[in-house]
C-alpha cells in the first residue's frame, strides 16, 4: 500500500500561535501581491486550541502587528493586566519583594491561549488557510538530495503490537516546498531534525522547566479581575528554581500554576505535588476557599533562552515558537515572541516563493534569510538582553535576584559575558544523597491526587494503540534508574503515567499511557535519556477547555 499525497506551497506542523502566525502572515502577503498560495496547517490535538497550555498573560505586540484590529475582531482579550505583586514566600509567611522591571504587566491581557489560538484559526480560516486537526505529523519526508520534502501523518487503527487492526488507515503525506516546524516545546519531529541537521551545534544545551496549571471558579467575592500574583521561593528550597501564578480572568475564573526548573536535584521531588502543598500556604489557600477547581493540565516549557537558540533553518524548513525556544523567561512570557518568529518566517517564506514564476521556485532551498531578519527584530533584542538571567539561578535564589537585579537595571542586559546552561537530565543526585520528600495527602478539596487530576484535563487516547512512549532499553528504568535514582518517572510525570509495580521478587515499570498530557517532562528529565516520546494517534492527549 502507499500513502496518499497532497502538494501545498508551505505545511505548517503545529496550530499554536507560531505556526497560526506565520499562515496568517502568508496569506495576507499573497493577497497584498494578489498571487495565490496554498498553506496547511497539521494539528495533533482534536481541535486548535486542545493541546494548548500556558498561565496566561499575553503582551500584545505581536498580535498587534499582525492583526491591527483584533479589537473589533472580536479577539477574546477580556480582562486587561491589573496591579502587579510579587511575594517571597516562606512555609508561614509571605514577603511583598518588589517586582522585576521585566514582570511589569502595564498594557497587557490575561487570557486562555487556547482560546486566543482558537480565534487565531478561525482568521486564519477566513484566509483561506487549510487547517486539518485531529492529524498528528509523525515522520518527516525528504527529496532524494536530503532536503525536506514534507511530513507524513501517522497511521491510524494499529494493535498494540502494531499489526493492522480492523480499521486501519495508513497515514498521509503533505508535501511543500518549505515545511515549517511549530510543534512547541520539545518537538516529536524537531528532534529529529536538531540531529539530521546538527542544528544544535553552534548552541548551548536547551534548558526547561514544568508548568502545573489548574483553572479555579472562585468566590465572586474574593475575585478581582485583573489580579496578577508571581510568587519564589517556598515550597522550593533556595537552591531549585520554581516559581508560582496567580492570575485573575473574568467570570470569577482565577488561573494558578506552578513552574519548576527540570535542573532541580532531588530525585524524591514530584513537581505535581509541589504545586499541590502551594496552595496550602497561609497567604495563598484562602483565595480557593469554598471555590471548585474545573480544569487541569501539565506542559514542559523550553527556558534556555537566547543562548539556547538553534540554527533556525534547514534545506526546505525552519523551526518556529517554542520548537526553537523563544520564550522570555524574566518575563514568563512566550506567546508574543512565538507569534513574531511565525511573521518574520511568512515573511522570508514569501519572498522567495513569490519571487520567481517557476512553479519550483523554493523547494527545498535554505532560507537562511529567516535568521538574518530575525535578528533585525525587537525579539532578537529582548531575548538578548535576558540572557543571564535563567542561568544565574544555577547559585541559588537570593544571589540569582541579586544578580538579576545587577544585570537588568545596572548592566540593562549589556554584560559582555553570557553565563552557561546545564542539560537537565544529569542534574538528579544519586537517592542516597538525597532526603525522601514527605508530601501530605491530598484533601480533595484544595489539594488533589493525579487521578483526579488527569480526568479534568480531559486526556483519551485510542488505549489499542502503539504505545507512544517508547524505550530504548527496557531493562534501563530498572536497572539504573531506579537502582540509581529510586525510579524518579514515578514523580516527575504529572500525571501518573509510571508506576513501579512488584514482579515477583523485583519490580517492573509500567507504563499508562492513555494517562498522557503530553507535557513532554519524560522526554527531558529522565536521566538515562531512555524515553523517547512519539506522537500517538492524532487527536489523542487532553482537551483543555479555557485553559
Amino acid at each position: 500500500m502507499e500513502r496518499e499525497a497532497m502538494e501545498f506551497d508551505v505545511v505548517i506542523v503545529g496550530g499554536g500561535p507560531s505556526g497560526l502566525a506565520a499562515a496568517i502572515r502568508l496569506k495576507q502577503l499573497a493577497a497584498e501581491k494578489g498571487s495565490d498560495l496554498s498553506v496547511c496547517i497539521l494539528e495533533k490535538g482534536s481541535e486548535i486550541g486542545a493541546h494548548i497550555l500556558s498561565g496566561a498573560v499575553i503582551e500584545p505586540r505581536a498580535l498587534n502587528e499582525l492583526l491591527p484590529d483584533w479589537k473589533e475582531r472580536g479577539a477574546p482579550l477580556h480582562t486587561p493586566a491589573g496591579k502587579d505583586r510579587f511575594l517571597l514566600l516562606t512555609e508561614k509567611r509571605a514577603f511583598p519583594f518588589i517586582t522585576p522591571p521585566q514582570m511589569n504587566n502595564h498594557g497587557n491581557y490575561i487570557v486562555s491561549l487556547g482560546n486566543v489560538c482558537r480565534w487565531l484559526a478561525e482568521q486564519a480560516e477566513a484566509l483561506e488557510v487549510d487547517i486539518y486537526p485531529g492529524f498528528a505529523a509523525a515522520e518527516v519526508l525528504y527529496h532524494d538530495d536530503g532536503s525536506v520534502k514534507g511530513v507524513a501523518t501517522g497511521d491510524m487503527g494499529r494493535a498494540r503490537d502494531g499489526s493492522e487492526g480492523p480499521n486501519f488507515e495508513l497515514g498521509m503525506e503533505l508535501h511543500a516546498k518549505q515545511t515549517l516546524f511549530a510543534e512547541g516545546c520539545r518537538g516529536s519531529l524537531t528532534k529529529t531534525l536538531f540531529d539530521r541537521f546538527d542544528l544544535r551545534q553552534d548552541a548551548e544545551p536547551q534548558v526547561y522547566g514544568i508548568g502545573i496549571k489548574e483553572l479555579w471558579e472562585i468566590d465572586p467575592a474574593k475575585h478581582m479581575p485583573g489580579s496578577i500574583t508571581h510568587t519564589a521561593g517556598w515550597p522550593m528550597d533556595m537552591s531549585t528554581y520554581g516559581g508560582a501564578w496567580i492570575y485573575h480572568l473574568e467570570d470569577n475564573l482565577v488561573s494558578v500554576g506552578f513552574v519548576i526548573g527540570l535542573d532541580y536535584k532531588n530525585p524524591y521531588l514530584s513537581p505535581f505535588d509541589e504545586m499541590q502543598r502551594f496552595k496550602t500556604h497561609p497567604a495563598i489557600r484562602e483565595q480557593f476557599e469554598g471555590a471548585r477547581r474545573i480544569s487541569y493540565g501539565a506542559r514542559a516549557i523550553s527556558s534556555g533562552g537566547f543562548q539556547s537558540i538553534p540554527k533556525l533553518t534547514f534545506p526546505g524548513g525552519m523551526l518556529l515558537g517554542d520548537a526553537a525556544g523563544f520564550l522570555n523567561v524574566p518575563k514568563i512570557k512566550g506567546t508574543h515572541t512565538a507569534m513574531k518568529s511565525g511573521m518574520t518566517a511568512a515573511e522570508a517564506v514569501f519572498d522567495v516563493l513569490a519571487a520567481s514564476e517557476d512553479e519550483n521556485a523554493g523547494r527545498g532551498a535554505e532560507i537562511t534569510d529567516y535568521s538574518e531578519r530575525l535578528e533585525k527584530t525587537w525579539l532578537w533584542e529582548e531575548l538578548r538582553g535576558v540572557r543571564n538571567v535563567k542561568p544565574s539561578f544555577h547559585w541559588g535564589l537570593l544571589p540569582a535576584l541579586v544578580y538579576s537585579g545587577l544585570d537588568t537595571v545596572i548592566l540593562r542586559g549589556k554584560a559582555p559575558w553570557t553565563l552557561h546552561h546545564r542539560p537537565d537530565h544529569e542534574q538528579l543526585l544519586p537517592a542516597a544523597e538525597c532526603t525522601p520528600i514527605a508530601y501530605p495527602k491530598p484533601d480533595g478539596k484544595l489539594t488533589f491526587d493525579k487521578p483526579s487530576s488527569v480526568f479534568l484535563s480531559n486526556t483519551n487516547h485510542e488505549e489499542e494503540q502503539p504505545c507512544h512512549l517508547t524505550l530504548k532499553d527496557e531493562a534501563v528504568p530498572v536497572t539504573l534508574n531506579l537502582a540509581r535514582f529510586a525510579g524518579p518517572e514515578a514523580r516527575f510525570c504529572p500525571a501518573g503515567v509510571y508506576e513501579f509495580i512488584p514482579d515477583g521478587d523485583a519490580q517492573r515499570l509500567q507504563i499508562n499511557a492513555q494517562n498522557c498530557v503530553h507535557c513532554k517532562t519524560c522526554d527531558i528529565k529522565d536521566p538515562s535519556q531512555n524515553i523517547n516520546w512519539v506522537t500517538p494517534e492524532g487527536g489523542g492527549g487532553p482537551n483543555y477547555p479555557n485553559m
